[in-house]
């Protein structure tokens, strides 16, 4: 039987970290389904279209990867799926709190969802979207934080 989990995320745009977790779901799972959340009331930096196509980009290289946009319920997503896995990466003690809240009430909505919480590599313990957002915005180096194949689509958005 072949196990799917869905690592969920906006991923806006997707850095090392988000690929870290992704490797690492992949050594426990067979497949990973990324699912790319719509997420308006984030007010995306990027569309959802080239999130989507940003993290195709950056895991072309992987295996057993699957990428989807979604904006219903991760539960429902996860149903729609058939899976009832979900990956979710911890930085820090203020991730957990939220997290933990997040999956209780998944869980609260169907009892066979399950959350599974990685952390990332330590050298990718501070990485976020929007420390990366941040440091873009105001002309730094981000190459050591996203993928390779991350920083056309950000150079793109300079002009």
């Amino acid at each position: 039987m072949r196990t799917n989990c869905i690592y969920p995320g906006t991923f806006d745009p997707i850095t090392n970290g988000h690929l870290d977790v992704i490797k690492r779901a992949l050594r426990i799972f067979d497949n990973v389904i990324v699912a790319v959340a719509k997420s308006d009331n984030k007010k995306p930096f990027f569309e959802l279209d080239k999130r989507v196509e940003m993290v195709k980009e950056a895991t072309k290289s992987l295996e057993n990867i699957e990428v989807i946009a979604f904006e219903n319920l991760l539960v429902d997503f996860a149903k729609s799926q058939d899976t009832c896995f979900v990956i979710r990466g911890l930085r820090a003690v203020s991730d957990f709190e939220y997290e933990l809240q997040l999956g209780y009430a998944n869980r609260s909505l169907w009892d066979k969802f399950e959350t599974i919480y990685l952390m990332p590599t330590i050298k990718y313990s501070f990485i976020s979207s929007s420390i990366v957002r941040s440091i873009f915005e105001h002309g730094g180096d981000i190459s050591h934080l996203v993928p390779k194949e991350i920083l056309p689509f950000l150079e793109d958005k300079k002009c």
